[in-house]
Parts: C-alpha cells; sequence; structure tokens
C-alpha cells in the first residue's frame, strides 16, 4: 500500500535526504562522503559549495573542506546541464558520457555566435590536453594564454567556452585553486581510478542517488536535475526500483529512498543557514515544499538564475543573507521575509555564528528590517 504524505510530512523527509537532519541510515563525516551520497552537487560558486559541504560536515572548517579538496576526495566539472558540480572523480566520466554531453548539444550554435568553429573547439581540447600533461594544473589566465599562443582566440566568452568545452569532453577538469585563481587538470591524471557503467547501469546509479539525496521527488524532477529526456529519466528510475519505493504527497506519486520509506522523521523546528547554490534548492524545479511562491523573487532577483544566500527554519526558506569577509570579520546582512521575533534571530545569529566559525573568522551582523 503507497503511503500518503502530507506536505508537511514529506518536507521532513526531503530534509532527511538533504543531510540537513540526522539521517537514519548514514552520517558522512567527509567531503568523500557527502558527495558520493548526493552523486553531484552544484558548486558553479566555489565559496558556495564549500558551505554546502561546510553545513553538512558540521565540526569542519572551509580548510579543512579545501584540504579533502586537494586529497581529490571531489572534484568539479560540467557533468549536466552546463552547470558545474562537485562529483566523486571516479564518477566524473562516466556521468559526462551519460549527462554531460547533452549540453554539446546547443555547442554549435554557440560557437557561431562567438565566432569559433569546431575546428577551433578541438584544437582547444589538444592545446590544453597538451599544456596540461604531467599531472600538474594550470590557472585559467595560463589555459588561455596557451591558447592565445596557439592561435586560438579567447576574447569576450570565447575562452570560457573552450574551457567548457574541453570539460564536457572529459579531458580536463576544475581542479581546487591556487589562492583565489581558479585551476584546471587533466581528468586522466586527476582521477585516474574512473568507473565505466554500461547505460541503463548508470541510468539506475544516477537515480538512486538523486532520491536517496533529494527525494520524495517526481520523475520529472529527475529529469530536470539531470537534462536527461524524460523517456531516460522514467528508465532510470525504474532500473533503480528495487532501492526506491513510492509514496503520494497530495495524491501525486513520488520516489523516496527504500530507507526511509517508513520512516517518520519528527518535526523539528530548526534553524539553517545555506549558500544560494545549493541542492536544497536547486535541486529541483517545483520548490514549493521549501519556498512561498510570495518569495521567489527575493530569494531569485530578477528570475535570473541567481540564488541568494537562505535562512531556513522547520524546512521554509524565512530569510535571504549576504557574506562580506575581509580580514577581520565576516560580516552578514539578513533580510528576513517573515515575521521574526527576537528569539527566532537569535537563532538565526547562532546559526551564521557556525559559518563564521567554518570560516574562523568573528561575525558581525546587520539586520535590513
Amino acid at each position: 500500500m503507497t503511503r500518503e504524505l502530507t506536505a508537511s510530512e514529506a518536507l521532513d523527509l526531503r530534509m532527511t535526504s538533504l543531510l540537513l537532519r540526522p539521517h537514519p541510515s548514514i552520517r558522512p563525516g567527509d567531503v568523500a562522503g557527502v558527495v558520493q551520497w548526493f552523486g553531484a552537487m552544484q558548486a558553479q560558486d566555489l565559496a558556495s559549495g564549500l558551505w554546502s559541504l561546510g553545513a553538512r560536515l558540521p565540526g569542519q572548517s572551509v580548510v579543512d573542506v579545501q584540504a579533502a579538496l586537494e586529497r581529490r576526495e571531489a572534484l568539479r566539472t560540467w557533468p549536466m546541464r552546463g552547470t558545474v558540480h562537485l562529483v566523486p572523480p571516479a564518477d566524473a566520466r562516466w556521468m559526462l558520457e551519460l549527462t554531460g554531453v547533452r549540453s554539446l548539444a546547443g555547442a554549435a550554435t554557440r560557437r557561431a555566435q562567438l565566432g569559433l568553429t569546431e575546428t577551433d573547439a578541438d584544437r582547444a581540447v589538444d592545446v590544453l590536453g597538451s599544456a596540461l600533461a604531467g599531472g600538474g594544473r594550470l590557472t585559467r589566465a595560463q589555459c588561455l594564454a596557451a591558447l592565445r599562443a596557439a592561435g586560438i582566440g579567447t576574447d569576450g566568452q570565447r575562452g570560457y567556452h573552450l574551457l567548457w568545452y574541453a570539460s564536457v569532453r572529459g579531458v580536463t577538469c576544475v581542479a581546487p585553486n591556487l589562492g583565489t585563481e581558479q585551476t584546471f587538470a587533466l581528468l586522466d591524471e586527476w582521477a585516474p581510478e574512473s568507473r565505466h557503467l554500461e547505460r541503463d547501469e548508470a541510468l539506475a546509479l544516477l537515480a538512486h542517488r538523486y532520491v536517496r539525496g533529494h527525494g520524495p521527488v517526481t520523475a520529472r524532477e529527475f529529469a530536470g536535475w539531470t537534462g536527461l529526456t524524460l523517456t531516460d529519466a522514467r528508465r532510470g528510475l525504474a532500473a533503480a526500483d528495487d532501492l526506491l519505493s513510492t509514496v503520494r504527497v497530495d495524491g501525486e506519486p513520488m520516489h523516496v529512498d527504500a530507507a526511509l520509506a517508513d520512516t517518520a522523521p519528527p518535526p523539528l523546528d530548526d534553524m539553517i543557514v545555506l549558500p544560494g547554490f545549493d541542492e536544497y534548492l536547486l535541486g529541483y524545479r517545483d520548490r514549493s515544499l521549501m519556498l512561498d511562491p510570495a518569495h521567489q523573487a527575493a530569494v531569485v532577483p530578477g528570475n535570473n538564475g541567481i540564488f541568494q544566500a537562505t535562512v531556513v527554519r522547520s524546512g521554509r526558506v524565512v530569510g535571504v543573507w549576504k557574506r562580506k569577509v575581509t580580514r577581520a570579520a565576516v560580516t552578514v546582512t539578513v533580510q528576513p521575509l517573515t515575521t521574526l521575533d527576537a528569539a527566532a534571530r537569535a537563532r538565526v545569529e547562532q546559526a551564521l555564528g557556525r559559518y563564521a566559525d567554518f570560516l574562523g573568522l568573528p561575525p558581525r551582523f546587520d539586520w535590513l528590517t
């Protein structure tokens, strides 16, 4: 019999799936474990990606997380939707082959807009492959200089497109920053232990990871997260069926990890702060469980894909925040979206204090209202 969930119960399960509340079957203690759990975590903004990990690893600092990335517990590349994600190194190649290549469909049109040819793009891949050979890494500026030295233009958005293209082709990946500079390395050298999966096996694995890290979710949500066709999304979910269960939320069938199917997490009045680019919101197309539509404009001003960092109470967005980091402190400006009394504001500052501890800086607070 399919279990019927209220929206509140579904949100409680979803917060558990997202590792924002204690999970009954797993408690990852390192970067590798968190990234493995999700399979992919959005991280086009590095600072957001670091705090996405830190928020799920209590007690670890930004230095700890950066050290884990240097140890190659995870790497960044463009596995799906043309967006940078953190992924397990061993899974990067099959993910690129399964979902990353779908973003190549529009590459020819984009190249034409930029005044690049397919020959230019392929030459860029060869140039970067040669420049990075030997296990080292180059900064973004050094990669672009190598392309220009080979006679390939990098002005405007050409350079970004060529760096993206080389990574989606599975030749390069984004390595940890050197200081504030983004770096690139060869995927084969940075992640030599690559898994090789047949297509159906890859679809099933990706489906299970998405559901266990985000559920309850629908097939359409899985298709939206991966950029797969709805047909392939359903095929993956069917292949992973032994690991999943079905629940109903307001009458709609949704998939949830079998380990959570019979659990009923107690409602929690928790207060957490998350970066803008976090799976909490970006892992879904329908965000109504977590975000009041009336607050959409405050979280995504201009509806331009740039998400503000959020204050989350009991799974619902109740505010947004911005940070300004100096050597002396981190100043956080908080804009409530609902009424927060003095006690609730103190809890928000406590949650933001944990973020300041993550950075190793004292916090300062500025409330807009």
